[in-house]
C-alpha cells in the first residue's frame, strides 16, 4: 500500500511556552494510504482540524517530522521554501464558497493557476477543464460567483482548488450547510473526482453514513490522539468500542442491530454488519430468502 504522507510522532502545541499552552495533537504517528479516501472522525476539540492543517503547512508540527512527497516537515522548516506543497495539496474547508472574490466565475477559477506560474491562455483553458470536471455549465463563466446559487458557488470554490492540480485533496465537513440532494451530489462529486484523478482524498466528516459510504479507511481522533486507524468495515466492526467513545454507528448498521434485539436473534455476520442501505437490502433479501426456503422445507417433511 502506497503512502504519500506520513506523520512520525507529530505534536502541535498551541501557545507553547506560555501558561495558556494547549497540546492540539500528541504524538502522532501515522501513514495515510496514496489514491485512496480516508476518513478522519472524533468529537470537536479532537485535534482533526489541526491534524489536516499540517498536511500543507498551514501549521507546522511543534514536534516531530512530517514526510510529505519524499520532503520532510519540521517545525524549522521555512514558511517561503513551502509554497511548492500548497500544490501538491488543495483544501476544501467549511463553506468554501465564502473565499470567492473574483468579479467572474471563470477569473476566480483561474487565481490559482495564475499565481502559480501559468500563463493566462493556460489558467482559462484548465479553469474551464475544472468547472466541466464539477459540472457547471459555460454559461455561468462570465458572471459574477455571487449571483449563482449556494451549490452552485460551492461548486466554483471546489474547481478552485483543482485548478491547482493538487494530488491530495482535503475535505472539511464539504457539504455543511446543503440540503439532502445538494449534500449526496456533492459526495458523488467528489468520489468521482477522486476516481478519475487518482487523487489521495482525506476527508473530516461527523456524517458516518458518508464515512461508511464512500471511505476506504479511517482514522479515529480523540483529545489530540490517534486512538484507532483501520479499513472502514474494521472500524465498524467495533460497535461498543465506537458507543464507548461517544461515536455513532451508519443509520444502516443501527437498524439492523435494533431489528436483530426485536427479533431475538442474529441476521447478519459479525464480520461483515451492513454499513449502506444497498447492503441492508441485500441482507433482508437473503434474509426473505432463507426463511421461504426454511418454510418450503418445512412443508416437505
Amino acid at each position: 500500500m502506497a503512502e504519500s504522507i506520513v506523520f512520525d510522532n507529530v505534536s502541535h502545541v498551541y501557545n507553547q511556552g506560555t501558561p495558556f499552552a494547549f497540546h492540539a495533537l500528541k504524538d502522532v504517528t501515522v501513514s495515510i494510504p496514496e489514491r485512496q479516501i480516508t476518513a478522519i472522525v472524533g468529537h470537536t476539540g479532537s485535534g482533526k482540524s489541526t491534524f489536516i492543517q499540517h498536511l500543507n503547512a498551514l501549521m507546522r508540527p511543534t514536534h516531530g517530522k512530517i514526510h510529505l512527497f519524499g520532503e520532510t516537515i519540521t517545525a524549522d522548516s521555512k514558511h517561503d521554501s513551502l509554497k511548492w506543497l500548497r500544490k501538491k495539496v488543495g483544501m476544501v474547508f467549511q463553506f468554501p464558497e465564502s473565499q470567492l472574490f473574483e468579479e467572474t466565475v471563470l477569473k476566480d477559477v483561474m487565481f490559482g493557476p495564475l499565481n502559480f506560474g501559468m500563463n493566462e491562455e493556460q489558467a482559462e483553458q484548465i479553469a474551464r477543464e475544472k468547472l466541466r470536471l464539477v459540472g457547471l455549465a459555460p454559461e455561468f463563466y462570465e458572471r459574477s460567483p455571487f449571483e449563482l446559487s449556494g451549490g452552485q458557488m460551492r461548486r466554483v470554490a471546489i474547481a478552485g482548488v483543482l485548478a491547482q492540480e493538487p494530488e491530495v485533496l482535503v475535505l472539511d465537513e464539504p457539504t455543511a450547510g446543503l440540503d439532502p440532494y445538494g449534500h449526496d451530489q456533492m459526495m458523488r462529486m467528489f468520489v468521482d473526482l477522486q476516481k478519475q484523478q487518482q487523487l489521495t482524498v482525506i476527508m473530516v466528516s461527523h456524517q458516518m453514513d458518508d464515512v461508511a459510504a464512500y471511505a476506504d479507511h479511517v482514522m479515529v481522533f480523540e483529545r489530540g490522539e490517534k486512538v484507532k486507524m483501520g479499513t472502514t468495515r474494521d472500524i465498524f466492526n467495533h460497535s461498543q468500542w465506537l458507543k464507548d467513545k461517544q461515536l455513532e454507528l451508519p443509520h444502516a448498521a443501527t437498524f439492523i442491530q435494533k431489528l436483530e434485539t426485536a427479533l431475538g436473534r442474529s441476521i447478519s455476520n459479525a464480520e461483515a454488519i451492513p454499513l449502506t442501505v444497498e447492503e441492508v437490502g441485500q441482507l433482508l433479501i437473503r434474509e426473505k430468502q432463507r426463511i421461504e426456503d426454511w418454510n418450503e422445507g418445512e412443508g416437505n417433511v
